[in-house]
């Protein structure tokens, strides 16, 4: 048997509704069954990394124990000290893997590979989650069992949602009541028929029929116009954007809905981003857990860090270096590709403009009409722009040019 991806094929539904049903029982009957978890969770576990080639799991393994290490040492330094240089040490540590598995396609080396598994990047994120709040004070303790069943939640492993440790754990010691559970029930069976129109029939159409040819078309004028600009490429630009919403918010509607069957709420990760009125409002909707993860860990704490050393006075240059930094750091995440990075840089100039245009139009506002037309063509705006970036972020540029 080889591996299956989650959530990509009828036989892992299959292997999960079976898997699931003792504990929808149980809970349904207010007991949550601990050891069950552990069995459900080591034999996903099993046909997602170990089913046929088992490199990846032998490396889940490796990166479990790695990542435990280095938070438990930590924890233990905490209860005594706190100095700010050993922290960074540990932070740095912690992302050490996924840098090697990122640097990857760039040096093209086979022994770096070695650490890549599927969903590294949202097990780092968890990892690091805890010694920043370790720091913090706001997790005094952890035990072994509650650090490897947050980082192994199967539901969300391979794509997130990112949950929070504190979060997650308050969901895990509870066990809902009849009614709430009965609540949770609906919640997954909406999000599980939602994800399924998302991702196989959405998704589907847009990625698998629609967008192929839609790309051999946008080719076909390489060479033939000035960068090869054509309608096709605009198509090409909504297609796409299309396509990535609706494979992706299906990946996340499926984690919640398993979330929910057993007991778990598991934040969303979109919350109707097209229908956002700017680029701000766009992140506080697309890929929310990301999004969040990074304003919390790393644009706010770069803010404090800036503003209590001084090294920049102005607040809004403070705000802009913030951004350059928060975006850059995403499109590395993405990739060392050019045309991640420049995504990250584009989506940071958007940030950098909106916020410039709400300083505007708060010191004009009653100059500047607000109605449903000024709204709508917000909406309109924000739209295209992220349809822009996503035309950036898909490669195609590259093809195109190069």
């Amino acid at each position: 048997m080889n591996n299956i991806t989650p959530y990509s094929s009828p036989h892992y539904f299959i292997y999960l509704l079976l898997l699931l049903l003792p504990i929808m029982i149980g809970l349904w009957f207010g007991k949550r069954l601990h050891i069950y978890d552990f069995f459900a969770t080591v034999v996903i576990l099993w046909i997602t990394f170990f089913g046929g080639n088992m490199s990846q799991g032998i490396s889940l393994i490796f990166y479990i124990l790695y990542e435990m290490l280095l938070v438990f040492i930590y924890l233990s330094y905490r209860k005594k000290h706190n100095n700010f240089w050993i922290f960074t040490m540990f932070v740095v540590l912690a992302i050490v893997p996924l840098v090697f598995v990122k640097l990857d396609p760039l040096l093209k080396n086979a022994t770096i590979s070695l650490f890549g598994f599927m969903g590294i990047s949202y097990l780092t994120f968890k990892a690091v989650e805890i010694i920043m709040e370790i720091r913090d004070g706001a997790i005094k303790n952890i035990k072994p069992y509650e650090f490897v069943r947050f980082l192994l939640f199967f539901p969300t492993i391979s794509s997130g949602p990112i949950d929070r440790f504190r979060r997650f754990q308050k969901d895990v010691l509870k066990v809902p009541s009849r009614d709430e559970y009965v609540e949770l029930l609906h919640s997954g069976v909406n999000k599980l028929m939602q994800g399924l129109a998302y991702k196989f029939i959405i998704g589907y159409f847009f990625g698998t029929l629609l967008l192929p040819k839609i790309q051999i078309l946008t080719l076909s004028y390489r060479g033939e116009t000035p960068l090869g600009i054509s309608w096709a490429l605009v198509a090409y630009m909504y297609v796409y954007s299309m396509y990535l919403f609706f494979d992706f918010a299906g990946y996340s509607l499926f984690a919640v809905s398993i979330s929910n069957f057993m007991g778990i709420k598991t934040p969303m990760n979109f919350k109707a981003p097209f229908k956002s009125k700017n680029i701000k409002d766009f992140w506080n909707r697309w890929h929310i857990t990301l999004s969040f993860w990074f304003r919390d860990f790393i644009y706010m704490r770069l803010m404090f860090t800036m503003i209590k050393h001084k090294w920049i006075k102005n607040r809004v240059n403070i705000a802009n270096f913030g951004y350059l930094t928060l975006f850059l750091i995403m499109g590395f995440w993405h990739g060392e590709t050019w045309y991640y990075i420049v995504y990250g840089l584009f989506h940071a100039g958007a940030m950098i403009t909106n916020d410039a245009w709400l300083r505007f139009k708060k010191r004009h506002r009653k100059s500047i009409p607000s109605n449903k037309l000024t709204h709508a063509f917000a909406v309109f705006l924000t739209f295209n722009v992220v349809c822009f970036s996503f035309m950036i972020f898909s490669g195609i540029l590259d093809k195109l040019w190069f």
